[in-house]
């Protein structure tokens, strides 16, 4: 395997040309090889090295039965299949501080979210440059974890309304309180400098719990690839990464369930044995996942895929990383240890012009892929959150200029068909999302 991913960067150093795209992200850096990070420190210094950005996007909504659970902005009301809603509200200041040679050493971000709903804190963060070899950046506070693309990539700018379901459960809200090292090269692009490395150590829960419940720290890292030209494929632009998360929740119980072989079939198995208390039980990932388009007349044509798989400790009825300690009347509740996999490809083409986009995506999660179809019964001990769900999303984006945007885009979810009771064939959750996004 490390001769083949060798032999594989070799192999795409030799078709590259001194070239490169850049992709918002949420933990961009100020990169002056590219154009972006150019005209981020031109915006700096022309506006006192402050800068102020937001959009909204208020959208209606229209799913085929009265109170369906969906990742397409939060489950319906038990009486509405349709709805109003602001989906975001983001409020975002940018201050970077420069030296006498324009060189970045330090910048400063926070971000709000207000929507019906309520206000929150997205990003609340810094980072200082070091700017002897342009190399070396480090990131402490509340922001973006490094791992995988869709995870990373601006909702101000993704394409479909919502990540996949994969993204939103095992890393809700994206965000963890933590410190990252960022390895790259800021000053020029040749071959050996295109590469960047992402490291970072965080609490690990995300922002979807209050503060952290256990003393396990959390490591997630990066190696991608920046965005490349190709001449061998008449001048596409390609970009690539691996991700890796090791970590875990410390059980505060003595009972473990984990899914294995038990009388010639797969049953989620109890393990009461004294040695779970205190216990590390993990949250390990992998991943990869490549990004590559072709330029048009007019447009472009990309491709976009990533791919997950590893090992997620949960709860019984969600395999959502838990943002507090489950308890129910008083005692901590057994976590459960499950295999895991999931993936997501998009295809985007401009219709003619860059203000006309059709989105394609495709994404699969199977929170438990040691079972299957009628094999995910209550009587072997699982439940609705060992189900697979595959979606089929559709959608059209209208750019009508740099702060308006219009988003038609449809859902198609489906479950797998189980011995679940009411997940015995497909549920009616299908998403319809008509959007509108404003931003400054």
């Amino acid at each position: 395997m490390k001769r083949l991913f060798t032999a594989a960067v070799l192999l795409l150093t030799f078709l590259i040309a001194p070239q490169a795209n850049a992709q918002r992200f949420l933990m961009d850096l100020v990169d002056t090889t590219n154009q972006m990070g150019k005209g981020m420190l031109s915006i700096y210094e022309r506006y006192n090295r402050v800068r102020i950005s937001g959009y909204i996007q208020p959208q209606f909504q229209y799913t085929l039965q009265e109170g369906a659970e969906t990742f397409a902005g939060g489950n319906f009301s038990p009486m509405s299949n349709n709805r109003f809603t602001l989906r975001r509200g983001r409020l975002r200041v940018d201050y970077a501080h420069l030296n006498e040679n324009n060189d970045p050493t330090s910048y400063f971000v926070f971000q709000f979210d207000g929507t019906e709903r309520g206000v929150a804190i997205r990003d609340f963060w810094g980072r200082f440059y070091e700017n002897r070899f342009r190399i070396f950046a480090l990131t402490t506070g509340m922001f973006a974890r490094p791992f995988g693309h869709e995870v990373n990539l601006s909702s101000a700018n993704r394409e479909s309304p919502e990540r996949g379901r994969m993204s939103q459960l095992l890393m809700r809200t994206e965000r963890d309180i933590g410190i990252m090292l960022t390895v790259t090269s800021r000053k020029s692009l040749s071959w050996s400098q295109k590469l960047k490395l992402d490291v970072g150590v965080f609490n690990g829960q995300g922002m979807s719990g209050t503060s952290d419940y256990d003393s396990h720290k959390d490591v997630i890292g990066r190696l991608s690839m920046k965005p490349t030209r190709i001449n061998a494929l008449g001048g596409a632009t390609l970009s690539a990464a691996v991700s890796g998360y090791a970590g875990g929740i410390t059980s505060q119980s003595g009972t473990v369930y984990k899914t294995r072989m038990k009388e010639n079939a797969f049953q989620s198995v109890k393990d009461s044995s004294g040695r779970n208390y205190a216990r590390v039980l993990p949250r390990n990932y992998a991943g990869a996942d490549f990004q590559i388009f072709f330029p048009n007349r007019v447009g472009k044509t990309e491709l976009r895929a990533e791919y997950v798989f590893g090992k997620q400790t949960a709860t019984s009825a969600s395999s959502e990383t838990p943002g507090i300690y489950p308890v129910s009347n008083g005692q901590k509740d057994p976590l459960y240890v499950r295999n895991f996999n999931g993936a997501y490809f998009y295809f985007l083409q401009h219709l003619g012009s860059l203000n006309h986009l059709f989105v394609l995506k495709y994404d699969w999660y199977d929170p438990n892929s040691k079972i299957s179809g009628n094999a995910v019964t209550g009587a072997a001990g699982f439940s609705k959150a060992d189900l697979r769900y595959d979606t089929v999303g559709m959608g059209y984006v209208y750019v009508a200029n740099e702060s308006l945007k219009f988003t038609l885009y449809y859902d198609l979810v489906r479950n797998e068909k189980s011995a679940i009771k009411g997940f015995e064939k497909d549920v009616r959750d299908d998403v319809l999302t008509c959007r509108v996004q404003y931003s400054f």
